[in-house]
């Protein structure tokens, strides 16, 4: 199969114009009109995913974050980027990645992650121009639950090692807010929405003083929080192409370690 039939699937859901204008989603190695036989789907390009998809026979590696964000000036493998890169080519391996456009389309990051835990009646928590994109949700939960025994219920379901967390609000939640990756700037916007509970991740210290005992702030790291981009990105290819192999990388792992 074409690459360009595979990324036209990914893009039909996610299109290029959706990310931000610091990313570098699509297809970053290879060419369109070339073929590939079975995609292996991970959070990043790391040399061990590239072990993986030698070993699997995966010519197609589709991640979350983009290996290259800014300008390469030499090839020398003088880093990983460069390494992964060198060995891409090399190899006829394809890099392709669906970053920020998968985090605000509708059914995207937040959506599946509050899924995953329970939220429902989900909205847009901050609207892009286009209808129904944009980034963060914020909804539900079936019933009020003890804040910190939700925080440890996410704990289990994500298997995140720490929660870091703010000042308690209220000792129960129901509206909760969501946004994947990077989320301390919808700190008001999920207040704004009246959210009692705010799930995000890559909170700078002074990010928890922000809530001012409004609602309750988590953060539950990164990685934990865009693990499910390979899930996503299995359901967008599977229900579209029933044919094409498509494999959820067993070595994709976070590159931050607790000591706890």
């Amino acid at each position: 199969m074409k690459i360009r039939d595979i990324t036209t699937v990914i893009e039909t859901f996610a299109p290029l114009r959706w990310q931000e204008s610091y990313d570098n989603a699509g297809l970053i190695v290879g060419r369109g009109e070339d073929e590939a036989h079975a995609a292996l789907l991970a959070v990043d390009v790391t040399e061990e995913v590239l072990d993986e998809a030698e070993r699997l026979g995966c010519d197609l590696v589709v991640t979350h974050h983009p290996i290259v964000f800014h300008a390469l000036k030499r090839f020398n493998s003088a880093d990983t980027v460069q390494r992964c890169v060198e060995r891409a080519i090399r190899r006829g391996i394809a890099l392709y990645a669906c970053h920020t456009n998968l985090d605000s389309a509708p059914g995207g990051m937040s959506w599946h992650l509050a899924g995953m835990l329970g939220v429902g009646n989900l909205r847009v928590l901050q609207p892009a121009a286009e209808e129904g994109v944009g980034f963060g949700v914020v909804g539900e939960l079936a019933e009020a639950v003890d804040t910190v025994e939700f925080m440890r219920f996410i704990q289990r379901r994500l298997g995140a090692s720490v929660v870091r967390y703010s000042d308690i609000a209220s000792s129960a939640v129901r509206r909760v807010a969501v946004c994947t990756g990077a989320g301390a700037s919808l700190i008001g916007d999920a207040r704004r929405a009246g959210a009692d509970f705010y799930l995000t991740a890559d909170m700078k210290y002074n990010d928890f003083m922000m809530p001012d005992k409004a609602l309750t702030v988590a953060d539950i790291g990164h990685f934990e929080s865009e693990y499910c981009a390979i899930q996503l990105l299995f359901d967008i290819l599977s229900k579209n192409l029933r044919t094409f192999a498509v494999r959820k990388s067993e070595c994709s792992r976070n590159p931050v370690n607790y000591l706890v």
